[in-house]
């Protein structure tokens, strides 16, 4: 990004941010001046903490996927901006993981470590989300585990983890250094709080051995505020039921738990006119609502989550701003016609400051390797 642009950039984030906390249009064109002169002196320019954390939450209010955008003041944004060394990063990144699940009563948080900048990145985190189960590639075309996953627990097995094999093997959390060799460290299990599957009335489901973590961490997209982008930028909030219960374990090309909920519930799939799917998807996702609150574990069901950002959507009318969306990702994927939102449509706008998907850095460093040479083993 040209410099031009950046100061363009940072003119609009700062006028936002200077507005919307009720500060003097003085301050707000001295603190311009400030951030053009840093950018023509250095090509960059720091934010504030105040500005850092007022951006992170204007992100999340503008994210165009996110149904549970109420809470968006609420945002704990913690900086980890200083973190350089191996061993702070670590520090940094477990604590976001303690701090976010605080023993289920899960707090929305986003870590921000150093921005991108001189055409370096000081930290990544190459992995989809900080929690995430490992899928391994059996002979006959099973998997075991997460199929979402394959691609990364095969790069984490090149550079030297090894799971235990099982449905429920929690990745280890992989971060590169200033685009040095990428290193690996594991979770400690009493930090990853998980939520075993059962059902109050449908005691088969418990059988099929179900289990979830608590908190969804993203950690693979990157946080953009007033030009500056911060590559490294986990964040979350908390599951709805659809996302564990119509999609991780549902999905066909996923944990495709849907036949073996149907048999338990002795429904035959013979036909699909006898919607064995849909009874079978209902009470699949009744079994994680009810498991998640009995483990004292933040959860929301879509119709509560839908009445919750009309809500938002009335708050920004308010407010005099314009709530962008994209339509396919708010509907819920069950009963969405159920919901205010299957019925509106919205302007599928970017605003800024935001979170945007950025190019899968594990991805790239995978194919570095695999350009090599043939005959040289992988550590």
């Amino acid at each position: 990004m040209n410099r031009e642009t950046l100061i363009e950039k940072a003119d609009e984030f700062i006028q936002l941010f200077y507005t919307e906390s009720g500060l003097s249009d003085e301050a707000c064109q001295k603190r311009k001046t400030e951030i053009k002169n840093s950018i023509m002196d250095n090509g960059i320019y720091t934010h504030t903490l105040e500005e850092l954390t007022f951006g992170a939450r204007a992100a999340w209010r503008n994210s165009n996927r996110c149904i549970g955008r109420l809470f968006w003041n609420s945002l704990e944004v913690i900086d980890a901006r200083d973190a350089a060394s191996k061993e702070e990063v670590k520090e940094m990144l477990l604590k976001h993981i303690e701090f976010a699940t605080n023993n289920g009563k899960i707090r929305s948080t986003v870590t921000v470590f150093s921005p991108r900048g001189q055409g370096r990145d000081p930290v990544r985190i190459l992995n989809h989300q900080l929690i995430r189960y490992a899928g391994y590639s059996q002979q006959g075309g099973t998997v075991v585990g997460d199929p979402h996953s394959i691609q990364f627990t095969e790069f984490c097995e090149s550079i030297g983890w090894k799971g235990e094999g099982t449905h429920f093997d929690v990745l280890p959390i992989v971060v590169q250094l200033n685009e040095e060799e990428p290193f690996y460290f594991d979770i400690p299990s009493s930090m990853v709080k998980e939520v075993k599957i059962t059902h109050p009335e449908i005691t088969g489901i418990e059988e099929l051995g179900l289990k979830w973590y608590a908190v969804p961490i993203i950690s693979e997209m990157k946080l953009e505020i007033g030009g500056i982008e911060y590559i490294a930028a986990p964040f979350n909030g908390w599951y709805m039921e659809t996302e564990i219960g119509a999609r991780n374990f549902a999905d066909d090309y996923r944990y495709n738990q849907l036949p073996a909920v149907a048999e338990k519930m002795g429904l035959s799939n013979q036909y699909q006119s006898s919607l064995w799917k849909d009874r079978a998807l209902i009470e699949l996702n009744q079994a994680v609502l009810y498991s998640y609150k009995k483990a004292g574990v933040s959860i929301t069901d879509h119709h509560t989550a839908g009445s919750q950002f009309a809500l938002f959507e009335e708050r920004e009318k308010q407010a005099g701003r314009e709530v962008t969306g994209d339509w396919t990702w708010l509907i819920p994927p069950v009963s969405p016609a159920s919901s205010h939102i299957f019925h509106k449509r919205y302007k599928n706008k970017w605003n800024s400051p935001n979170f945007f998907y950025q190019p899968s850095f594990y991805k790239s460093d995978l194919a570095k390797k695999e350009s090599g040479c043939p005959f040289l083993s992988r550590k």
